[in-house]
């Protein structure tokens, strides 16, 4: 047998896992762990998105700050 702990949770928590259970038997614990493992993928898939994001800011800078574009504007 799996090694077992004690949470306290508040009664507002206990209402959202009720809710949020996919079939009326799910378990807490089998709940909770595929919550977690989905907010670990997004985090993962966040820091990925934020790498690009970074990478893309530099180019669009190069793209959209130069004197071509500057001269446009002021013809």
């Amino acid at each position: 047998m799996a090694e077992q702990s004690t949470i306290l949770l508040e009664k507002r928590v206990i209402s959202l896992l009720k809710k949020a259970r996919e079939y009326p038997r799910q378990t807490y614990n089998e709940l909770l762990e595929e919550m977690a493992n989905i907010f670990i993928k997004m985090k993962e898939k966040n820091q990925y998105d934020e790498f690009l994001h970074k990478v893309q800011q530099e180019k669009m800078k190069e793209l959209w700050n130069n004197k071509e574009d500057e001269d446009w504007e002021n013809a």
